[in-house]
C-alpha cells in the first residue's frame, strides 16, 4: 500500500512522488493551508494541503479527526528553512499532498491524547486499559524492540557455547516451591488439576538426567503473589543449565554473557569481574540480600556500644537476643527534619511500615550529640566518642536507629536507607556517567526458620546443594541444616536480576533435605517421586541460573515498572484491564470440570 516509511525520506526524495500511510498525530491550519503530521511505526512527516490542489481534498483534510488512518500520495518538497523542526529525521521535509484516501476512521472520543507529547500526563491505569493506545506511541514499542535485541543478543551467545533451546509444559504438577500456584483443573481426571509452573526447575534437571549438555528456554513463569513495581504474575526468564559444571564456571560464563548485552545494547564496556559479597555480609551491612551498593548509608551494630545505657528499648532488644543497628546520613542535619523522623513522619512511617516499632535518632553538632534525652542523659564522652567512631559520624550528620528482633532491624533500615537515598537523590540517573553496581550474593544458607510454623524452609529452593562434606554420615543431618548452599544472586542496583544454585544429582540426599524442610516420606513419594526416581538412574552433577528478563529490559531502558517492558501487563490487582481478565465463565464450563462456585456469607 506504501513505498515509503517516514524514517526512509531524506533530501535525495525532494521533487519525488511517494505512497505513505500512518495515523494523523496532529492537524494545524495556518491561513488558508492545512498543516498535518502524518505518524507511521518509523516517525513523523509534515503533509501540507493546499486549497489549490482540490476543494474536495481540502475539505476533506480540514475534517480529519488525531488517530485517522489515511493513505497520502503527493510531492517531496523542502520545508521553509523557518520552519524546519531539528527534532524528528525528516524535519527539514514535507509532503504536499495530491491524494487523500481515509482507511480507517476515528468513531469515538479517544481516552487519552496519543500524541507522544502528551505521555507523561496520562495515568497508568488508562494507559493498560488501552494498551493498544498507548503502544501506538512509540515509546512502548521502542522498549519491545529492546527487549527482542536483547534476546537476539543472548540466543547468539548461547547458540556459540553450543545450548539447545528447549520448551518445557505449562501444565505440570503442583509442587511447593514458594509462592502460591496457578491451577488449571482438568475436563478429563475430574477432581484433578495442573499447574502452570513457577519455574522450569524439574524439567530442567530432567533434560540434564537425561544427557543434554546445555540447555536454555527463554521461559514463561506464573506465580500468584503480592505484586510490585518488579513483579507480575507472569513473567519471563532466560532460564539455563549445564551438566558437569561448577559454581565458578557458571558465575563466569554468566558475567561474561551480561557484559555482552550491555556492551551490544547500551556500548558500555563493564570492565573488571563484578564483586562478590557473601549474604552474611549482605544481611550486616545492608539488611538484605539484594544490597543496592551505589551509595554508603551501611548498616552498623552498636548494641555493644548502646545495649547498657538504660534506655528501655534498647536494653529490651539486646536482652531478646536482638540487635541495635544505625544508618548515618551524611549532612542529614540539614537535609532532614525532626518532623519527617518523629512519630507521623514520612520516614519514621517507612520504618512502621516495614515492621519496626519505631524510629530513633540522633543528631551530631560540634562532635557532640543531640538527641532525645533518654539516649543522651546515658551517655559518656567515651561512649559518644566510640559510637561516632563506629559509625564514621562527623559535625552535620544524621544517625537512624532500630531496635529489637535483628531481622526486623535489619528489614527497616534498608527500606529507610532506599527511601533516604531516593530522597537526597544519591542513585539519579542524571548524565551519561549512570552506575551499573553489580554485585554477587554468595553463600546462602540452605536454610531460614519459619517462625509462623516453627520449622525450617529452603532459602531458596530445596533443590540447591549443600556446601557439606558427604562422608561424614554421622552428622550429616545436623551439618545440612546449619550449611551455606551452593547457592548465587547476581544483583544489579539493589534489584536481584538473576539467581541460581549447583543442584543436588544424589537422590538420598534430596531426599534428606526435603524432609528437612517437613516432608514425610509419602508426600516426597507423591510430589517429586518423579524426580527421586530420576536421580537414581544415573543423574550427572549439575547447575545453572534464571535471569529476570523483564527486570533486565526495566533497568536497561531506564524504567521505575516492569509494566514498561511487557506487552500487555496485568495492573497492581492482577488484573487485566484491557480484556477484563479474569473474569466470569459460563455455568456450562463449569458443569464439565465438575467445578461448583460457592459464596461464603
Amino acid at each position: 500500500m506504501r513505498n515509503k516509511i517516514c524514517n526512509d525520506l531524506n533530501n535525495s526524495d525532494i521533487g519525488q512522488s511517494v505512497d505513505l500511510c500512518g495515523w494523523v498525530d496532529r492537524r494545524r491550519d495556518h491561513g488558508g493551508v492545512i498543516f498535518l503530521d502524518l505518524r507511521d511505526h518509523s516517525g513523523f512527516l509534515q503533509l501540507t494541503f493546499n486549497p489549490e490542489d482540490g476543494t474536495d481534498l481540502f475539505n476533506t483534510a480540514e475534517k480529519l479527526r488525531n488517530e485517522t488512518v489515511i493513505f497520502v500520495r503527493g510531492v517531496i518538497n523542502k520545508r521553509p528553512e523557518e520552519s524546519i523542526n531539528n527534532n524528528i529525521s525528516t524535519g527539514s521535509l514535507e509532503l504536499n499532498v495530491k491524494e487523500l484516501k481515509i482507511l480507517n476512521e476515528v468513531k469515538n472520543n479517544l481516552p487519552f491524547p496519543v500524541s507522544i507529547h502528551d505521555y507523561e500526563n496520562t495515568k497508568e491505569e488508562l494507559r493498560i486499559r488501552y494498551r493498544y493506545l498507548d503502544l501506538r506511541r512509540g515509546k512502548l514499542i521502542q522498549n519491545l524492540k529492546t527487549r527482542h535485541n536483547i534476546l537476539k543478543v543472548v540466543r547468539q551467545y548461547l547458540d556459540q557455547h553450543e545450548f539447545t533451546e528447549v520448551e518445557t509444559p505449562l501444565l505440570t504438577k503442583s509442587t511447593p516451591e514458594g509462592a502460591r500456584d496457578f491451577l488449571v483443573p482438568s475436563r478429563i481426571s475430574k477432581g484433578d488439576f495442573f499447574a502452570l509452573p513457577q519455574s522450569p526447575q524439574l524439567f530442567k534437571q530432567l533434560l540434564m538426567v537425561g544427557g543434554l549438555n546445555n540447555y536454555y528456554q527463554i521461559a514463561k513463569c506464573f506465580r500468584d503473589e503480592d505484586l510490585r513495581a518488579d513483579r507480575q504474575p507472569e513473567f519471563t526468564q532466560l532460564d539455563m543449565e549445564m551438566s558437569f559444571i561448577t559454581e565458578e564456571e557458571i558465575i563466569n560464563f554468566n558475567e561474561k554473557l551480561i557484559k555482552k548485552i550491555w556492551k551490544e545494547i547500551l556500548n558500555i564496556n563493564l570492565k573488571g569481574d563484578f564483586p562478590r559479597m557473601t549474604w552474611q555480609e549482605a544481611i550486616d551491612n545492608y539488611g538484605t540480600d539484594r544490597p543496592d551498593t551505589r551509595y554508603e548509608m551501611t548498616l552498623k551494630d552498636v548494641g555493644n556500644i548502646l545495649g547498657n545505657i538504660g534506655f528501655n528499648i534498647f536494653t529490651k532488644a539486646i536482652k531478646s537476643g536482638g540487635s541495635i543497628k544505625c544508618i548515618n546520613v551524611k549532612g542529614g542535619n540539614t537535609s532532614i527534619s525532626n518532623v519527617r523522623i518523629k512519630p507521623g513522619g514520612d520516614i519514621f512511617q517507612v520504618a512502621l511500615d516495614a515492621g519496626a516499632g519505631g524510629l530513633a535518632f540522633i543528631r551530631v553538632k560540634d562532635n557532640d550529640i543531640d538527641t532525645i534525652g533518654a539516649i543522651k542523659n546515658n551517655l559518656d564522652e567515651s561512649l559518644i566518642k566510640n559510637l561516632l567512631q563506629t559509625t564514621n559520624a562527623e559535625e552535620g550528620d544524621l544517625i537512624l536507629l532500630g531496635a529489637g528482633k535483628t531481622e526486623i532491624v535489619n528489614q527497616s533500615l534498608d527500606r529507610v536507607r532506599q527511601y533516604i537515598a531516593k530522597e537526597l537523590h544519591l542513585v539519579d540517573d542524571v548524565s551519561a556517567n549512570k552506575k551499573w553496581n553489580f554485585l554477587w550474593i554468595t553463600d546462602f544458607p540452605m536454610f531460614a526458620k519459619n517462625e509462623e510454623e516453627n520449622r525450617l524452609e529452603a532459602l531458596h529452593h530445596p533443590f540447591c546443594a549443600p556446601k557439606l562434606d558427604l562422608n561424614k554420615k554421622e552428622s550429616l543431618q545436623n551439618d545440612l541444616e546449619i550449611s551455606t548452599a551452593k547457592a548465587y544472586d547476581l544483583v544489579l542496583n539493589g534489584l536481584e536480576i538473576g539467581g541460581g544454585s549447583i543442584r543436588i544429582h544424589q537422590s538420598e540426599l534430596q531426599k534428606k533435605v526435603l524432609k528437612t524442610v517437613g516432608l514425610s516420606n509419602e508426600e516426597i513419594d507423591e510430589k517429586f517421586g518423579f524426580l527421586i526416581e530420576a536421580l537414581e538412574m544415573g543423574a550427572p552433577p549439575h547447575g545453572g541460573i534464571a535471569f529476570g528478563l523483564d527486570r533486565i529490559v526495566m533497568l536497561i531502558i531506564g524504567a521505575d515498572s516492569i509494566r514498561e517492558t511487557i506487552a500487555f501487563p496485568k495492573n497492581q490487582q492482577a488484573k487485566c484491564l484491557m480484556t477484563k481478565a479474569p473474569s466470569n465463565v459460563a455455568k456450562s464450563q463449569l458443569k464439565e470440570l465438575d467445578i461448583e462456585i460457592t459464596i461464603d456469607e
